[in-house]
């Protein structure tokens, strides 16, 4: 376990990858039929899925739509879930937290169940690590904690440094991005709110 952060390597077991697959399965699609929805060559998509590549978050975003799936769908159950019977549905325990494990960036769920309009996580990031080449830009509201180390986040290409115990919040139509350029790992404590679709029309 790292020791700054609290995340367990247990949790990751399972590539993205892996789920990436089940979920094309699922959905009837070809893989030539999902690289032409997403814009992602058939190479790519078939590495990530054996886990011999770790997708950027960009990369993850436009696989997750083009199969129209939510992001919840994404995360891989705990490697060792506990049942809590009898606990409320609003309620999720620190031992039972679905993982995305993108390789030096994990994502860590932290809302109870299907929450589209609320989605709270924890992102560990490796040091040297960020969220992808390039910056994100869909409808959404966006916050967050640093919880742990430094990292810099871009905003309209405007590049901020922050530390434990700093937060931030804007609008996710904005282009941005996550990295880590410490020496240390990072963690950061993120928020998606409801999207407000009459200011993105």
């Amino acid at each position: 376990m790292d020791q700054k952060s609290g995340f367990s390597a247990e949790h990751s077991e399972e590539h993205v990858g892996a789920t990436l697959r089940l979920l094309r399965k699922q959905k009837g699609m070809s893989l030539k039929a999902l690289a032409e929805a997403s814009g992602v060559s058939v190479g790519m998509i078939s590495q990530v899925e054996r886990g011999l590549a770790n997708p950027s978050v960009r990369l993850l975003t436009s696989l997750r739509r083009a199969l129209n799936v939510s992001f919840q769908e994404l995360f891989a159950k705990p490697a060792s879930e506990t049942e809590h019977e009898g606990d409320a549905d609003f309620v999720r325990r620190a031992d039972n937290r679905p993982v995305i494990d993108l390789g030096d960036l994990q994502k860590e769920l932290l809302t109870p169940t299907d929450k589209p309009h609320l989605q709270l996580m924890i992102i560990h990031i490796d040091a040297g690590a960020e969220s992808g080449g390039w910056a994100l830009s869909y409808p959404a509201e966006k916050g967050g904690l640093v919880l742990a180390g430094e990292v810099i986040l871009s905003v309209d290409g405007r590049n901020v440094a922050l530390s434990q115990g700093d937060s931030f919040a804007f609008d996710g139509m904005r282009p941005h991005s996550l990295s880590n350029v410490s020496s240390e790992p990072a963690s950061v404590l993120w928020i998606i709110g409801a999207v407000q679709f009459d200011r993105h029309l």
